[in-house]
């Protein structure tokens, strides 16, 4: 009988990156752990139902793969492009498979990892501005927020996973 693997957090420091930006990236990959472990294996129709009105699962996974693209264009200091903002609209709009959202959360996840350890962390204080509003936050404060609204968005989907299987873990 195999163990578990403790979460990652709990796997050590990852070679060669700041601690700061590691936490993100264990951030990073409790999210993919957790929502195959949680929602793998939702039928089209489980990932779509609102329970009680909730957001359905499969909006929250297209939203934590969006939010975590628009967030990494502020940490880059830029604004969202058309491409983005139109994406950011189609959210909630189902019709998406579980592999497709699986494929483009992953593909995100990459990038964005990628992006995040060519990171320096004399860059953290830096400013940078977010939304139309522009926003004051620095490199850091949007580090944190990817890593914490990814969880929690992971959380939600965790939960309406659970109701549309009738409550069951």
């Amino acid at each position: 009988m195999s163990q578990a693997l403790p979460e990652p957090w709990l796997r050590g420091p990852i070679e060669g990156v700041h601690p700061a930006i590691g936490a993100v990236l264990h951030s990073f990959q409790q999210a993919r752990e957790d929502l195959e472990k949680w929602t793998g294996d939702l039928s089209k129709e489980q990932l779509w139902m609102k329970p009680a009105g909730l957001t359905p699962v499969g909006g929250q996974i297209h939203h934590i793969a969006g939010s975590i693209d628009r967030l990494s264009t502020y940490l880059e200091g830029r604004q969202l492009s058309d491409a983005q903002l139109q994406e950011l609209k189609g959210e909630m709009e189902p019709g998406a498979s579980l592999s497709e959202l699986s494929a483009h959360l992953e593909s995100v996840l990459r990038r964005v990892e990628q992006l995040c350890r060519g990171l320096d962390p004399a860059s953290f204080p830096e400013a940078r501005a977010v939304g139309r509003k522009q926003l004051p936050t620095t490199v850091m404060g949007l580090l944190i927020h990817m890593a914490e609204h990814t969880q929690r968005h992971v959380g939600q989907a965790i939960v309406t996973a659970k109701l549309v299987r009738g409550g069951t873990a």
